[in-house]
């Protein structure tokens, strides 16, 4: 067999440890009916010498009575093992294979190609790292290549093969291949696939499969089992949130209380802080135990149990992570769902639904469209049908932990079950975001009040002013963390405060303390963040104070926001922005925090950057190079700069 060595006869032991260290590659062939995606399997399989000779020689035999070879051997009968698969030549539900190679360990997954068993082919492709689509290359293109396409895109699969079949029966045109490519690839650019690949091959002859193709030299590029032993998916597991759903709570004497699982994502070491949803409750990971004993650290998809240092309440459906990377909790969401019942989906009809270890009771209160797989347009429905794919709005009797289906494909993903036959009737994964009309933006919602602010101060601009001998004025530092935004703001505040000035300082740290505890790190929340301490800010100004607002404040767009939002309030020009740009090197080494260190291994998201864009100001009032300038010379280089516009007397 292809994955023999000479340690299978000197030491066994060895030879396995080999072979179980080897990468698992999870890949599933689709396309349309008959396009001899069962065939390939079989032709991979008996080239790469997979098939035992008694297996083999039965299959020979069936190929002279039951093969669509003309008597020659039929690599479909392989994998097409039921008896009306066999009589119609055709596969109907999913069959599973295994094998391996010096280089990897795959299981296949071979789907039926028929419209009313695409359910079965969402099934198979749940799993998978890797999509074969298969398109014959007489018909080209066709609806059910389409529907598979989508499919496996909807679910997340990165990397996508195109095998162009049966170019014995075109003379192996390369006019045909290249027609072809170019009509996939037309409709496949509205999809989101990151990774894709085109080859032609001869399922049935062998051509490009495992051997390269003598009749068609024009194909330059590498054969099919070449290019599945050497595609990258190492870096498709996502290692940076960390989710652990709980299965298990293990009680086996009074003296031990684990709680077993397997980690859907991320990395868990010893001693780390961790919190468990929906209680909220914290504590610190004490072991990790296996079958084989402790662990240091383990990482997903290990099988685990883990203990904590403290006596809390978690049980089955709960969800462990850390506390500066939590998955949102919440009891509706927006999902696309894949129909799976001869019975419509019917919106607002109690079911079932199950995600990871929890189950909850629901209701798809809203179907928002169906999905032509055609044309990838929307389509207004009533109601899905056997097979179909829409977008729904899912409403639960109570809040489940959950992150993204892109993000993470085990807590993004769940099944509907019905609750009188409890069969599964849906599969469906979780989008990131609300649509654009349901998602608010706070900067332009309008206040709930209709009646203009009363002005309750008998204080007037002019007597601040003579006051303090300062106009009102806005500095907003901006920078990666780690650029000197707080050391800034603490010396100016004191320079200032020292030469009789008024000035109060900002720091979108403190405000996550306090009215902006609520908020998270994703992109919008940084600028609700910001949004708010604009608003503080503009209060600060009508005082007559100056405000030193110390904020990461990432994006260009959300800082001009925050301009005007304090220049509405005071007039043009009164906020002024500086940019503190010591490059992230730099910042790195001064990280006395080990916030970077936490953002690599994953335990704070969206970090900017490390996970998440940092974008300097386009024109900014000043720049202060931080890794080259001492703390004295920025503070002073700002002073000028109030004296100069006129906001120091």
């Amino acid at each position: 067999m292809s994955h023999q060595s000479d340690l299978i006869s000197s030491d066994i032991d060895a030879y396995l440890k080999q072979h179980e260290n080897k990468e698992l590659l999870r890949f599933l062939t689709c396309g349309s009916v008959d396009d001899g995606k069962s065939t390939l399997i079989g032709r991979l399989l008996y080239d790469s010498k997979m098939i035992y000779e008694d297996q083999l020689a039965a299959i020979q035999k069936d190929s002279l009575t039951v093969g669509a070879a003309g008597g020659d051997f039929d690599p479909a009968l392989l994998t097409d093992g039921l008896r009306s698969e066999r009589e119609q030549g055709i596969t109907i539900d999913v069959a599973y294979r295994y094998f391996s190679t010096a280089k990897r360990k795959f299981i296949i997954a071979d789907t039926p190609g028929h419209t009313q068993y695409t359910r079965n082919m969402a099934t198979g492709a749940s799993t998978a790292d890797l999509a074969i689509i298969l398109i014959d290359a007489r018909h080209g293109v066709l609806e059910q290549t389409k529907r598979h396409s989508f499919i496996t895109s909807l679910l997340g699969i990165k990397h996508i093969f195109v095998a162009i079949n049966k170019m014995d029966l075109v003379d192996f045109s390369q006019e045909t291949f290249e027609r072809i490519k170019e009509e996939y690839s037309e409709f496949a650019a509205r999809l989101d696939i990151s990774d894709m690949h085109f080859l032609p091959l001869s399922a049935l002859k062998g051509d490009n499969v495992v051997d390269r193709s003598e009749h068609m030299p024009w194909y330059q590029g590498a054969t099919l089992m070449d290019m599945l032993e050497s595609v990258y998916i190492a870096s498709d597991r996502n290692l940076n949130d960390f989710r652990f759903p709980v299965q298990y709570v293990n009680r086996p004497d009074l003296d031990f209380r684990g709680f077993c699982g397997t980690i859907a994502s991320g990395i868990v070491r010893q001693g780390d802080e961790i919190v468990v949803l929906p209680s909220r409750k914290t504590s610190r990971v004490k072991t990790i135990t296996t079958f084989d004993g402790e662990l240091k650290e383990a990482f997903a998809p290990l099988s685990v149990t883990l203990t904590l240092e403290d006596e809390i309440d978690c049980s089955r459906g709960d969800m462990i992570c850390r506390p500066g990377n939590m998955p949102q909790l919440k009891d509706h969401f927006d999902a696309m769902v894949v129909w799976m019942a001869e019975e419509p989906l019917a919106p607002g009809k109690p079911y079932l639904f199950k995600q990871t270890t929890k189950t909850v009771a629901g209701s798809v209160s809203r179907l928002r469209y169906q999905v032509d797989v055609n044309t990838l347009h929307r389509v207004e429905s009533p109601a899905l049908e056997l097979n179909q794919i829409g977008r729904c709005v899912v409403t639960l009797n109570q809040p489940i932990a959950f992150d993204g289906y892109r993000r993470n494909r085990t807590t993004g993903a769940f099944i509907i079950v019905d609750r009188i036959t409890n069969g599964t009737v849906g599969a469906g994964m979780i989008l990131d975001q609300a649509t654009e009309e349901d998602r608010i933006d706070h900067w332009d919602v309008a206040p709930k009040t209709e009646t203009a602010p009363v002005k309750l101060s008998t204080v007037s601009d002019d007597e601040r002013k003579s006051r303090y001998g300062q106009t009102p004025a806005t500095i907003l530092l901006t920078g990666l963390s780690g650029a000197g935004k707080s050391t800034t703001a603490a010396a100016l505040e004191r320079r200032l405060f020292d030469e009789g000035r008024a000035a109060v300082v900002l720091d979108g740290q403190s405000l996550r303390q306090g009215i902006s505890r609520d908020l998270g790190f994703s992109a919008e929340e940084r600028g609700e963040n910001l949004r708010r301490g604009a608003e503080v800010a503009k209060i600060i100004n009508q005082a007559g104070l100056l405000c030193i607002a110390a904020f990461v404040a990432p994006t260009e767009a959300v800082r001009q926001k925050a301009q005007a939002t304090i220049n509405a309030g005071l007039g043009e020009g009164k906020c002024l922005v500086v940019h503190l740009s010591a490059p992230v090197a730099v910042c790195r080494e001064r990280d006395q925090e080990g916030l970077y260190d936490k953002a690599d291994a994953g335990d704070i998201a969206n970090f900017p950057g490390v996970s998440f864009p940092y974008e300097p100001p386009a024109s900014p009032d000043l720049i202060l190079p931080t890794h080259q300038w001492t703390v004295e010379e920025c503070t002073e280089a700002i002073m000028r700069l109030l004296r100069e516009r006129g906001f120091l007397e």
